[in-house]
């Protein structure tokens, strides 16, 4: 048995509550959040219509780059008539 501890029984235990309580206050700046929040501006449309642009130029070079390259990275394949440089040489 556990000494120290007061056993204590179920029906003299008191559930305790706690009433809730209201958030505290906002602070007077909404955090920028204002009437004008989520609104672009014309500058805003125009950035993004010249990155529009940038992408489009840059898959069109990407696209003939990609059609430049080779259909193989393989080294073309010797030809069998060749004599083969490993053969020793008349003389040595």
């Amino acid at each position: 048995m556990i000494t120290g501890l007061a056993r204590l029984d179920p029906a003299d235990t008191i559930a305790q509550t706690q009433t809730p309580t209201p958030p505290p206050a906002g602070p007077a700046d909404p955090g920028g959040q204002g009437e004008d929040f989520g609104k672009s501006s014309p500058l805003g449309f125009l950035i993004l219509v010249l990155f529009f642009v940038a992408v489009a130029f840059l898959v069109r070079s990407m696209t003939k780059h990609l059609k430049r390259l080779p259909e193989s990275f393989d080294p073309p394949a010797e030809k069998a008539a060749e004599p083969a440089e490993s053969e020793a040489k008349p003389g040595k």
